[in-house]
């Protein structure tokens, strides 16, 4: 008996112990817990996006019966070991990385991925920082889709245009309107009701003699308080102003002739008044500054490749840095000549200048695109994108995750676009069903939801969507964001999860705030959105930040952060609502505890100069001060550390001072 004991334990050794050894004794995994050995078998040939492999391996594998979502997580085994994860498909010899995962939660690993039925994935870890022994949990991820989840009941508008379109608030209360272009000279502005509805108005534009053929965006490039429009042609733009009450407009067709792909009202130089960047399809992008007066055309400098190519830009804040970097996606896919016609990321510097790091940033992608969705779908306060297809000549669609020091990973394994090739001209991020990850709206006609991992799962419900028409906003203020198509509306069902909606009126900066950064707090830690003018390809999409909470019955603080450098903080805000800041309105010192680390000023009240003590290798430039309710009182170089506020009237005020690199940073000084 004890000799058949000692048997089995030395086969049940042989079966996970030295089993696990090499990719061809990998031993199955069924769903639930194994505790797995010391790692110190054959080492993975590759370490897939995780860079080099360790000397040592561990070796698994799962076989579904059928289709299912995955997910693997390591964890403690009573020891304090460090997993790396890789997930392979193909055969012993003849892998291919699937996805991998280093430290998901502190020196864990979890990846999740869509498992096909009777595909083996082999699951591989190294010793690159332990090799001791830890937990093995496989389970099914149940992704709960119904039709309550994405349920679209289509609504027929009227939209006599066919052209690019654009949903926006045009007449100043923040209610989401269709601007539909019937000709060159005429529009028609479909006005959402209070209490439900359209109320279509047909406006004569007259001089304009273009058309948005291939892009729309909107902005108040004027401050007056109502959106202006700038289209993109095949020979040119042309700017579509809104008068001083919203009830006429006047156009502007520029003189430069060229074929116009996205275009984007972005405040570039941050004075406060948008300026229209242009994508050039044929040369260097085009950009127009606004001086107050007129909108200036300059060429070069924000996307200078010889031939062009430049097809979807988009604005973003990468780095968190405060400033708007420009990502574009290009339609050729590789092309020829220095560099290469690939994606570019052009980095803010801060002092009127950009620089391309797309590759240091692990960003220079080859793919043959039109447009690319920015968010941050994994809510850890950076910005990731999606890169989507159209084309197929350069590979699938790509997840990149924000690394948050400057660079990006390939996520694309694992993440569901890399099981599909369809295309579109347009991807868009938006969170449809308000679970609180961000969806993407992009090819197949369909929505592929964010799972908050990298991972996305296609609405099984698919839309006619068409291929490009589809601007989206809440046109039927309900908190549930809908989609225009065509001649319809698709107005989004909406289920039981919470959002809020926050709306934007700038003082200092630019009217719509375009350029801002919003961010929510709450049981789901943190959401961020830039607010932005024209994103996917050629349509116009709300101004407004929407944001889904899912189940959550607070949202404990709501930040602004302006292009002006000014933050508001608001304080417990109430779910299913629309909050209106106002810059200025909510100004709090608590935010301005980051100065510290760099400088203090002192003395501090005064009444006259105003000293910095520096720290680190901190060189203030120039600095804006602020009355409390948002009005800028004071602008000047900082000459020998100091400046005097000696005119301002006795007072509380907030000091806004600009580093040498740009960087913003923001202290409450009072005024004897």
């Amino acid at each position: 008996m004890k000799r058949n004991l000692s048997l089995f334990v030395v086969m049940l050794n042989v079966a996970w112990g030295t089993a696990q050894l090499t990719c061809a004794t990998a031993v199955p995994l069924a769903v639930g817990t194994v505790t797995a050995p010391a790692v110190t078998g054959d080492a993975p040939i590759t370490a897939c996006s995780l860079g080099a492999p360790g000397l040592k391996g561990l070796w698994y594998k799962y076989t579904p019966t059928e289709n299912k979502t995955i997910k693997i997580t390591t964890s403690a085994a009573g020891q304090n070991a460090d997993t790396r994860m890789m997930v392979f498909t193909g055969n012993c010899g003849a892998l291919t990385c699937l996805t991998a995962n280093d430290d998901f939660t502190g020196t864990f690993s979890q990846v999740t991925f869509n498992a096909v039925a009777g595909t083996t994935y082999y699951i591989a870890f190294d010793n690159k920082y332990s090799s001791l022994g830890f937990n093995i949990n496989l389970s099914e991820v149940v992704i709960v889709v119904t039709p309550d989840r994405l349920s679209f009941v289509s609504q027929p508008v009227s939209i006599t245009g066919n052209f690019n379109n654009c949903i926006v608030d045009m007449n100043g209360d923040y209610l989401d309107d269709i601007v539909s272009v019937v000709s060159a000279t005429q529009i028609m502005i479909s006005y959402q009701q209070p209490g439900g509805g359209f109320n279509n108005i047909t406006y004569t534009v007259p001089t304009t003699t273009i058309t948005p053929s291939w892009s729309i965006a909107a902005g108040d490039y004027d401050n007056n308080g109502y959106n202006d429009l700038v289209y993109g042609s095949g020979s040119g733009i042309a700017l579509v102003k809104a008068n001083a009450n919203g009830t006429g407009f006047t156009s502007e067709k520029k003189p430069q002739s060229f074929l116009v792909q996205r275009t984007n009202f972005i405040d570039i130089n941050n004075d406060g008044r948008l300026d229209a960047f242009v994508c050039d399809d044929n040369g260097p992008n085009r950009y127009y500054m606004n001086d107050g007066t007129n909108m200036n055309h300059n060429q070069g400098g924000l996307g200078d490749f010889p031939s062009g190519g430049n097809y979807g830009s988009i604005w973003i804040d990468y780095d968190n840095d405060g400033d708007m970097d420009l990502y574009i996606a290009k339609c050729s896919g590789g092309g020829s000549g220095p560099g290469g016609n690939i994606d570019e990321l052009h980095k803010n510097n801060g002092n009127g200048t950009f620089t391309n790091v797309a590759a240091t940033a692990n960003m220079a992608n080859a793919t043959q695109t039109w447009s690319s969705a920015w968010g941050d779908f994994n809510n850890d306060g950076w910005m990731d994108a999606v890169i989507g297809i159209n084309s197929t000549s350069n590979g699938l669609s790509k997840v990149m995750k924000n690394n948050g020091d400057g660079t990006f990973t390939d996520k694309s394994a694992g993440s569901g676009y890399d099981a599909t090739n369809a295309l579109s001209r347009e991807y868009v991020t938006h969170d449809f069903d308000n679970d609180g990850f961000l969806d993407i709206l992009g090819a197949s006609n369909t929505i592929m939801f964010g799972n908050g991992d990298f991972t996305f799962t296609p609405n099984p419900n698919a839309y006619n969507l068409g291929y490009y028409d589809r601007p989206i906003g809440d046109l039927n203020n309900d908190g549930f964001l809908d989609i225009q198509n065509g001649n319809s509306v698709l107005m989004n069902a909406g289920n039981t999860n919470k959002w809020l909606k926050v709306t934007l009126k700038g003082t200092q900066s630019n009217r719509n705030g375009i350029g801002a950064r919003v961010e929510i707090y709450g049981a789901w830690g943190k959401q961020i959105r830039d607010v932005q003018s024209g994103t996917g390809f050629g349509n116009m999409s709300t101004l407004n930040a929407h944001f889904g909470i899912g189940q959550a019955t607070a949202i404990t603080k709501v930040v602004v952060k302006w292009p002006s450098g000014l933050v508001d903080i608001i304080n417990n805000v109430t779910p299913n609502t629309t909050l209106n800041v106002i810059e200025g309105s909510f100004l709090n010192t608590k935010e301005v505890e980051a100065a510290q680390e760099v400088f203090t000023v002192y003395p501090n009240p005064t009444d006259d100069l105003i000293n910095f003590k520096t720290k680190k290798d901190f060189v203030p430039v120039d600095a804006k001060v602020y009355e409390m309710s948002g009005r800028m009182v004071l602008q000047t170089k900082i000459e020998r550390n100091s400046i005097s506020i000696k005119e301002l009237n006795a007072g509380n005020y907030m000091l806004i001072v600009i580093d040498k690199n740009g960087q913003k940073y923001s202290q409450k000084i009072t005024k004897k």
